[in-house]
């Protein structure tokens, strides 16, 4: 065995039934080794390695292939768990696994899958939601929403992209799904190298239907946003029930209606969905009809500040107002424009509301705090000379589970507000 290699056994734990598919000879793991100090964080629970936090001198970066798994050690060679690498990337190693034994591959990957089920059904009545969260599911770079018989993957790192054919045959084992579609087109992977793709196994129908909230709506897995639905806001537009009976609702960067057809259902007197694409304005119109509003709800074709500018030129006022924008802020860089955008659309929502009005006002930004988010609604009400008061707090479902030591897994902010007159 060469220096720097450790040997590692596939854990028979993991899933005894999956061990006759194990090979006779077990795989070797280089080793990296981390500065004096630097395993702090991961003690304490991040599962990211940064490049600057490797001791180069012992164990080199550049040997190592992207999506190779190796043993982190701390400076004094104590192991700290496996990760995989990638010697290009900023966060040059992701750990999967605390227990130096256990290696990525199809068996730890069913039982992490079965982990991560049994915690949605145990919440979700129905199978609609998001399957693994990445970091939080213990499968870093991996996200896989579920809709009934059908699975939507996304991979979005090179040790993730590396065991594909692993990953699909657990998802087949634990789920048996009739259709999977490989997502592999997210900006993210060209930050690991990555190519961009799509690619369907089994039967994938070009349109699906969603259950949410007693609700059915129709999107396209392919062409959708992201893998097809949000279902990370799920209880909070169950919320909205509450404040729509008898209102008139404004849905701005609606999709495709999912805040306004709830609130609709929920007896609001009238809906209007706002959103760029046409395609998406279609499905609203679509998903209306099929839950029995039609005649509640309208739609406006437009980009969302325009929109709210001729709206408000228009004199047109609402009780409820939705803004649950795309993220603003997808780098650390993009905070100070990011942040005046928010502050531009959060004004504009404010101005068409009507004195004592509900505004639900969302980030997903996880660059952009809950505290910073809340003096941002604060500033744009009291620019307007409005008086605002905070209702609920709304966060991302369940299905997206937060890992506590990993700041960027708790994104999505949603406020219920209360706009009032100075």
């Amino acid at each position: 065995m060469r220096p720097g290699m450790r040997k590692l056994h596939t854990p028979d734990e993991v899933d005894p039934v999956d061990m006759n598919s194990v090979p006779a000879e077990t795989p070797e793991l280089a080793t990296l080794r981390l500065k004096k100090n630097e395993e702090r964080r991961l003690r304490a629970g991040h599962l990211w390695v940064y490049s600057n936090e490797v001791d180069t001198q012992q164990t080199p970066l550049k040997p190592l292939q992207p999506g190779q798994q190796v043993q982190v050690q701390g400076h004094n060679g104590k192991p700290l768990g496996n990760a995989y690498v990638n010697p290009g990337a900023l966060v040059c190693a992701r750990l999967f696994s605390r227990d130096p034994k256990y290696v990525l591959d199809r068996s730890l990957i069913v039982h992490r899958l079965k982990v991560a089920l049994s915690l949605r059904e145990r919440l979700f009545s129905e199978p609609f939601y998001r399957l693994v969260y990445g970091e939080s599911d213990g499968l870093p770079g991996l996200v896989i929403d579920r809709y009934g018989d059908l699975c939507v993957l996304q991979c979005t790192t090179a040790g993730m992209d590396a065991v594909r054919d692993q990953i699909l045959e657990a998802l087949e084992k634990v789920l048996r799904p009739k259709g999977i579609l490989l997502r592999f087109d997210s900006a993210m992977r060209r930050l690991e190298g990555l190519e961009l793709y799509q690619e369907t196994i089994g039967e994938l129908p070009e349109t699906v239907e969603v259950r949410e909230n007693g609700l059915t709506f129709r999107v396209s897995l392919a062409s959708g946003q992201k893998t097809g639905w949000f279902f990370d806001q799920q209880l909070n537009r169950g919320r909205l029930a509450a404040y729509a009976d008898g209102m008139r609702v404004l849905d701005v960067y609606s999709y495709v209606g999912a805040w306004g057809i709830q609130a609709a259902a929920a007896g609001a007197s009238e809906v209007i969905c706002v959103d760029s694409s046409a395609a998406a304005l279609e499905q609203v119109q679509h998903n209306a009809a099929a839950n029995g509003v039609a005649e509640q709800v309208a739609t406006l074709q437009g980009d969302a500040f325009e929109a709210l500018s001729e709206l408000r030129t228009a004199q047109e006022r609402f009780d409820v107002v939705v803004l649950d924008p795309p993220a603003f802020i997808k780098r650390k860089k993009d905070s100070k424009a990011g942040e005046q955008a928010y502050h531009r659309l959060n004004q504009l929502g404010m101005r068409v509301l009507k004195k004592d009005g509900i505004l639900v006002s969302a980030s997903c930004s996880h660059h952009m705090g809950e505290n910073a988010f809340q003096k941002i609604l604060l500033q744009s009400s009291r620019h307007l000379d409005r008086n605002l008061q905070i209702l609920e707090r709304g966060h991302q479902g369940p299905d997206h589970p937060v890992h506590p030591a990993i700041p960027e897994t708790a994104y999505l902010k949603t406020l219920f507000c209360r706009v009032l007159p100075s």
